[in-house]
């Protein structure tokens, strides 16, 4: 999963595309290949990118955290609108504006990748106007986040001294205290819209309000000189002189206790006594008042597809039983004779399937850095600049988080990209599943993908930084099955833990249209999880909110790594010897986060390309 920084947050739909959104241990450090080159350029194509650039410049005007991610400076006034009606207003308008002016583009002058763009951008600013119609926010903007995503957690982790922000001068902390001041602002506008949703009908469920109450308390729990609201001042950079730092640290303790935390009571206070009383006891979206036509429009939105809930649950149930006949095959490699389901009871109580420290899990990962290191150059010709750091979830933030996250670093390779791995209830957590984790979210997964396509100055902004589950997701999942190519996988431990990762990504095709269209509680999903795989309880039920908070992004994980792996295949048997999973590889990482339609017809034109 990305961490939108992931990909991911509930910003509305337009800003989560348009970003996917900060160690201990180096890891990944591969060699830098330069960025690739803007090839032959046409005029008409030098019109399409001015375009891009101008429409850039307006967009974030409207997406401040995006901004800030992307190594910009953080604009204020544009923070402070959001979840506002003026924030919907400006963006119709910049969306209007948008389709016009590529209107007077002619497509068939521009360069192949160029074409590429402007169908990526057409299509992007079509599935932007649909999400801005009035009916539509009337659905999404009423319920500004939840506890999966939302500013209330994200803004803590980005403006810590570990963060997105930088904390290099006295000026940059007088920058970001103006942004932390204005976060108040920010909260009590989603409390506005939440109060928008009351009034029409248009809740969250109970679960994950419940869940957004224990976040705020967790936060407000943690003393003011211990929060990361104030941990740049606890450590203060060199650039900051000695003679200034007591009055910047006064003045950011006394925005926290004065500002910051009172806006979160008031958030807490709102949620708890007005808020919950009237949310939905049915977790589904298609419980809300027009959830079920969300739910395909959000179907469609992460997978890129036009597909029918009923056939993805068809389908991931197909795929759980093809993933359960190999995991029998290698459980009896493991020395277990008996059912599959005994198995993974086994797998829960086994005390050898499980670190007994966090440090153990730390060394897992970074041994399979260093063999992804040695294998990379076998299956890729270009590799990021940016460096990869492994570390552990802030201990705030991990009951809630997944087992593992990626967050992008800087376009120029000045921050890292991380890793996160969860060390909350090692119990429950296992070691078969560093290395396929591992390659999901660090490398080739997330971290080359993101990183190679922001450090592509050949692309426009939004192929840089924009994209879709299917693709993003889509490609990690792919990028675990790589293991199979470099060797990962004869240890029949680690073969197990990408089954077992493999058949999670099956399962959320049964659990989410099972959870969304067709009416399943809480505990019917979790227990599904439970019987069909070996993780843990944790695990599942964190798993199964994640799906109830964020309907239909789980399903692009599979989806876009069936697409991936079929468009492969096509490519290994159309071209037979001439095939170079080097090249197969620049193609699909080489234009950004491609839709899965456009992404096949760029493949099949290079597949007719190297047949000639």
């Amino acid at each position: 999963m990305v961490s939108y920084a992931q990909m991911g947050l509930n910003f509305g739909p337009m800003l989560t595309r348009r970003r996917f959104a900060a160690g201990a241990l180096a890891a990944a450090g591969l060699a830098a290949f330069p960025s690739r080159g803007a090839g032959v350029q046409t005029p008409e194509d030098a019109r399409l990118m001015q375009l891009f650039r101008t429409i850039a410049k307006t967009e974030d005007a409207l997406d401040p955290l995006g901004m800030i991610y992307r190594g910009g400076t953080p604009n204020v006034a544009a923070f402070r609108l959001l979840y506002t009606p003026a924030q919907d207003r400006a963006q119709r308008a910049v969306n209007r504006q948008s389709l016009a002016a590529l209107a007077r583009i002619d497509r068939r002058k521009l360069s192949p990748e160029r074409q590429i763009s402007y169908d990526v951008f057409l299509g992007d600013k079509k599935e932007d106007a649909g999400w801005l119609r009035p009916d539509v926010e009337a659905l999404t903007a009423v319920r500004p986040f939840n506890h999966f995503g939302g500013m209330h957690i994200e803004f803590p982790s980005l403006v810590a001294k570990e963060g997105a922000l930088p904390y290099t001068s006295e000026a940059e902390y007088a920058r970001n205290l103006e942004l932390i001041s204005a976060f108040p602002q920010v909260l009590d506008n989603a409390v506005a819209r939440f109060r928008q949703g009351l009034d029409t009908g248009v809740v969250e469920s109970r679960l994950t309000v419940t869940n957004m109450i224990a976040q705020l308390d967790a936060l407000l729990a943690q003393p003011v000189d211990q929060s990361p609201f104030t941990s740049a001042v606890r450590d203060f950079a060199v650039g900051v002189p000695e003679a200034k730092r007591a009055a910047i640290a006064a003045s950011y303790t006394s925005a926290v206790t004065g500002q910051v935390y009172p806006a979160y009571r008031r958030l807490r206070d709102f949620l708890a006594k007005e808020y919950l009383p009237a949310a939905r006891e049915q977790v589904g979206i298609s419980a809300m008042k027009g959830g079920a036509g969300l739910y395909k429009l959000q179907i469609a939105q992460h997978t890129t597809l036009r597909l029918d809930p009923d056939a993805v649950h068809q389908l991931g149930l197909g795929e759980v039983a093809r993933i359960q006949r190999d995991m029998a095959s290698v459980a009896r490699e493991l020395g277990y004779t008996g059912e599959l389901r005994g198995f993974f009871d086994y797998l829960r109580t086994d005390l050898r399937f499980h670190p007994k420290t966090r440090e153990e899990l730390a060394q897992g990962f970074a041994k399979v850095a260093r063999a992804v290191e040695q294998q990379g150059p076998k299956f890729f010709n270009r590799m990021p600049r940016s460096k990869l750091v492994i570390q552990p979830y802030p201990a705030f933030r991990e009951k809630y988080e997944a087992g593992g996250s990626y967050n992008q670093g800087s376009p120029d390779g000045a921050r890292p990209g991380v890793f996160f791995y969860n060390t909350y209830d090692l119990p429950s957590r296992f070691l078969t599943g560093i290395t396929t984790l591992f390659l999901h979210e660090g490398a080739p997964g997330h971290h080359f993908q993101i990183s190679l396509a922001q450090e592509d100055t050949s692309l426009p902004d939004f192929q840089r930084f924009g994209g879709n589950n299917a693709y993003v997701e889509g490609w990690a999942l792919y990028a675990e099955t790589l293991g199979y190519d470099m060797g990962f996988y004869h240890d029949p431990m680690q073969h197990w833990g990408t089954l077992d990762d493999e058949m999670l990504r099956a399962m959320r095709l049964v659990v989410d249209t099972g959870l969304h269209s067709k009416n399943w509680s809480r505990d019917a999903a979790i227990d599904y999880m439970l019987a069909n795989s070996g993780m843990g309880r944790s695990d599942a039920t964190a798993e199964v909110e994640r799906y109830i908070a964020w309907p239909g992004q789980a399903l692009g994980y599979k989806i876009g790594a069936l697409t991936i792996q079929r468009l492969r295949k096509k490519a290994e048997s159309r071209l037979a010897a001439k095939f170079d999973i080097r090249g197969f590889h620049d193609q699909v990482l080489g234009s950004g986060a491609l839709p899965m339609p456009i992404l096949e017809a760029k493949l099949d034109r290079w597949i007719a390309a190297q047949q000639a």
